[in-house]
């Protein structure tokens, strides 16, 4: 804005509004703390020998202290927030006023909806409840699905017996990960007598791949959706991620393959009367 031309100066004064407004840096402050408490989940489930225990333990006790950041942290939030703007010399607006959309088409609006209404309700909690359902979703079918309640039971019984009969054994103590823990098991017939943890054993081997293909089609986004490119439709970024996420499944399949499946679809077409 300083020292570009003119048409520059014109260009970079608009995101500069935006980079300095208070609702920018607001949902900074709450992304920053958001991906704080989910930060520790994220690592472990990218970490083949996470033990079982902590696996759960950590999606359950994210899950609360998401909950607790919902229920208790949001006049800590706004404080730290209005604290640094003032301290930057950024504008703070005033949460008992009206709120006025800055940016966009700006919606119809009642009186009594005011600027808190907007910062706590939607975007605050609007958030946090985004990422609660996300990991409702991702990891209610962990247990209450795959086991039914008596099985849950006989669980508890099986791993004080588990503690006992594998831990202690010599060669469990040699076992580097989950995948190495599953593969010893099964040699061993101890899957056969642990039937249910053996369950659980695999089921954590599935964890990391959720959270994997999820990163590699942000990965995939970023390469794709250029600059040049962002107005294409969502199914056709879809489709093209896919092809892009799976290069290597894709790179064994043929152009002429390709030529005559587009063939038989011609063929089997109804011609209209």
């Amino acid at each position: 804005m300083d020292e570009g031309n003119s048409s520059q100066k014109v260009e970079a004064e608009s995101p500069y509004e935006v980079l300095i407004s208070f609702e920018f840096v607001f949902i900074l402050h709450f992304v920053n703390e958001t991906m704080g408490i989910t930060d520790k989940i994220c690592q472990a489930l990218q970490n083949q020998s996470q033990d079982i225990l902590n696996a759960t333990h950590l999606v359950s006790s994210t899950k609360k202290l998401i909950q607790q950041f919902r229920d208790e942290k949001w006049d800590d939030l706004l404080a730290t927030m209005i604290s640094f703007c003032k301290e930057c010399g950024l504008d703070v607006p005033d949460m008992n006023a009206r709120y006025v959309a800055r940016f966009g088409r700006s919606r119809h609006q009642q009186e009594d909806f005011r600027n808190e209404h907007y910062y706590k309700v939607d975007i605050f909690n609007a958030g946090i409840d985004s990422q609660l359902q996300e990991l409702n979703h991702r990891f209610n079918n962990f247990y209450p699905i795959d086991f039914t309640d008596d099985e849950k039971n006989d669980l508890k019984k099986e791993l004080d017996l588990y503690k006992y009969d594998v831990v202690q054994h010599s060669r469990f103590k040699n076992l580097k990960n989950i995948s190495k823990l599953c593969q010893w098991m099964v040699r061993t017939r101890k899957s056969e007598y642990y039937l249910l943890i053996y369950r659980v054993v695999k089921l954590v081997l599935t964890l990391p791949v959720s959270t994997a293909t999820t990163e590699r089609a942000f990965s995939a986004m970023n390469v794709i959706k250029t600059d040049l490119r962002n107005k294409m439709e969502n199914e056709f970024l879809s489709d093209a991620m896919m092809l892009f996420i799976e290069r290597d499944i894709v790179a064994t399949i043929s152009t002429d393959s390709i030529i005559d499946d587009f063939e038989d679809l011609k063929r089997w077409r109804v011609p209209f009367s």
